[in-house]
């Protein structure tokens, strides 16, 4: 839905150019990954002047075959972009896509995270340093705020991310 109103878009974009320049410095190349962070990375790819690839959650099944689309040139280093992480799995693929391809990953940067604990222990096997511009406690605390959630609610939300299969099967 934020990619339909500008205003959010622009928001969004700015945020993580900001945050992939104060973090990461300006790297050779931005990568999305499909598909929710292919337009977010060529937005800042735009936005830094420098070009942009993506990487597909497979390869494809004709042509090249390629799973990492674009034109790499001399890039070496590299930052992702992605619009969620729940448990990094699909984030992560496309960081060792882009490993094979010879391309130093500095690392990711998301527009939220669920805050999983086994999220933040795949990124620290992988050796891949995740920003976020938001994450699942930060809305329950705006939700809580802005009365649209009670404490009562925001509190038995607040356990899901702790466990969300033990947390599921008491619903």
């Amino acid at each position: 839905m934020a990619l339909s109103h500008p205003a959010v878009r622009t928001h969004i974009r700015q945020r993580l150019t900001q945050v992939v320049e104060t973090i990461y410095g300006t790297p050779d190349i931005i990568a999305g990954v499909a598909t929710g962070g292919i337009a977010w990375g060529a937005f800042v790819a735009h936005e830094l002047g420098i070009p942009f690839c993506y990487v597909r959650a497979s390869a494809k099944e004709h042509g090249k075959g390629n799973k990492v689309e674009g034109d790499l040139g001399a890039a070496r280093k590299v930052v992702v972009i992605e619009d969620l992480i729940s448990t990094g799995k699909s984030s992560l693929d496309a960081v060792e896509a882009l490993r094979l391809k010879g391309l130093e990953v500095k690392g990711m940067v998301a527009i939220f995270s669920y805050g999983l604990d086994v999220a933040a222990a795949n990124f620290e096997s992988a050796g891949v340093e995740l920003e976020t511009l938001s994450n699942y406690e930060a809305l329950l605390e705006e939700a809580e705020a802005s009365s649209y959630l009670t404490a009562d609610q925001a509190s038995a939300l607040s356990g899901w991310s702790l466990d969300p299969k033990a947390w599921s099967d008491k619903v």
